[in-house]
């Protein structure tokens, strides 16, 4: 999609950082939705993504998934799918691409998707 009139303006990410991109037109809307509800925790969010999107030193908030989700399938490659909690009960979950540092978002959303059970 590019950028029209009235759209944010983001900045590439700097050299060791991780560009993130969205996967899903679902995963725009999300993410909007956060920013205007949760803006401080999709901030973090954001700044976890580009710094490290597979760290474990927050296993509370960032994780990978298991079992069956615990990889995406995108542009024909099996990639890691790890979860960012936002708020209690949002949600950004995204695939980490390591060859390309992209990490892309599939879902975001102040619900909990169902197909998780914890």
């Amino acid at each position: 999609m590019s950028p029209k009139r009235g759209d944010r303006v983001t900045v590439p990410p700097s050299d060791p950082e991780w560009d993130v991109r969205f996967g899903t037109t679902d995963a725009v809307r999300g993410w909007e939705e956060l920013c205007r509800l949760a803006l401080p925790n999709t901030r973090r969010c954001l700044e976890a993504l580009r710094s490290a999107p597979c760290s474990r030193a927050q296993h509370c908030r960032q994780h990978r998934l298991r079992g069956d989700l615990a990889t995406h399938r995108h542009s024909g490659v099996d990639l890691e799918q790890w979860e960012y909690e936002v708020t209690s009960g949002g949600r950004v979950r995204y695939a980490v691409d390591p060859d390309k540092r992209v990490v892309w978002v599939l879902y975001a959303s102040l619900r909990h998707p169902k197909d998780t059970a914890r």
